[in-house]
């Protein structure tokens, strides 16, 4: 079943062209030269119900436009959406019911107030009984560990438990989607774990579908399904994290061990990464090297005591996306 549908979907932003000098001022103030700026350009995508996705890009490729359309923020110049059945725009406040927000940046709890007094606003705001708010208020603080946060306001507790105590209520209404946009910006590493750790398990559970934005790779990889690469408002790759590490990982990392005799080696063609004692780090590119032909040359002139093969990271297969140019 489809939660999300995007059908060519465009945006556009106008800002008057600014003029040097002060008769190009004065000239602009009586007919302003008016640019166009294409945030969106013709995109189209489908989420499925309970599906975890990536969306994905560098700074100003238009994930945020998308979001706000998507939660009947923004309205499009053209092409269609459809979320959960509903137009965004047109049917906003019908949509709020069933979807939820989590912003790095930004609050919707009371900073003075104690996170429970939040809560009740927020109940009566979507029109929960006071028996189904209190067992879902029950739930979440079970899931999100918020027993001894909930009496306390927002400002005296560290980022990772105000995080959580945002999440728990964005998903105080049950709903069927969640947009998070950099839901681990400023945490610390224990912080991300678990909180990628509570995301997954409610994924999981409750069957909701994520819809994620993050610069930190790693939330990419622990927390979404597939992938959605956006870039100067144009769809670069749509599709899972296997097939994007298969498509785009032509390097290999190789660490070698020698043992303490072997002398130092040399392989045209690899780019040596780290030389520490008897350790040596190198990466090669597959599409001109054989693995197993680069492997058997050294072991002609060395004696190996350990090796390691991995890919190359995330966060560099989604660089060479960027730089390919390409465009789903």
């Amino acid at each position: 079943m489809t939660a999300i549908a995007v059908h060519n979907l465009s945006k556009y932003f106008y800002h008057k062209k600014p003029q040097k000098g002060f008769w190009g001022t004065l000239a602009a103030l009586v007919h302003p030269e008016i640019e166009e700026q294409k945030a969106l350009d013709s995109i189209s995508f489908e989420v499925d119900t309970g599906e975890k996705l990536a969306f994905i890009g560098p700074n100003g490729a238009g994930k945020s436009t998308t979001i706000k359309i998507l939660t009947g923020i923004l309205h499009p110049d053209a092409g269609s959406v459809r979320v959960l059945d509903f137009h965004p725009f047109s049917e906003r406040k019908k949509l709020s019911y069933y979807v939820g927000t989590v912003f790095g940046g930004r609050t919707q709890l009371g900073h003075n107030l104690p996170a429970r007094s939040s809560f009740d606003l927020l109940a009566t705001l979507y029109e929960l009984e006071g028996p189904t708010y209190r067992a879902r208020l029950g739930e979440l603080a079970e899931i999100f560990e918020l027993r001894g946060l909930l009496e306390k306001p927002p400002k005296t507790c560290s980022l990772g438990e105000r995080m959580r105590l945002e999440i728990a209520a964005s998903l105080l209404h049950k709903p069927k989607i969640l947009f998070l946009d950099e839901p681990t910006v400023g945490l610390d590493l224990n912080a991300k774990l678990h909180l990628r750790t509570l995301l997954n398990r409610l994924a999981k559970e409750e069957k909701v579908t994520l819809f994620l934005t993050s610069h930190d790779t790693i939330d990419i990889e622990e927390i979404s399904d597939r992938v959605l690469i956006i870039d100067r408002g144009r769809l670069a790759l749509s599709g899972t994290l296997e097939g994007l590490k298969k498509k785009f990982t032509r390097k290999k990392v190789l660490t070698l061990t020698f043992e303490a005799e072997s002398k130092p080696f040399q392989y045209e063609g690899i780019k040596i990464l780290e030389r520490i004692d008897n350790r040596l780090t190198f990466e090669i590119d597959t599409a001109y090297h054989s693995l197993d032909r680069v492997i058997h040359e050294i072991m002609k002139t060395v004696s190996i005591k350990d090796l390691t093969i991995e890919d190359p990271s995330l966060e560099e297969i989604i660089r060479d996306v960027y730089a390919s140019g390409l465009h789903a």
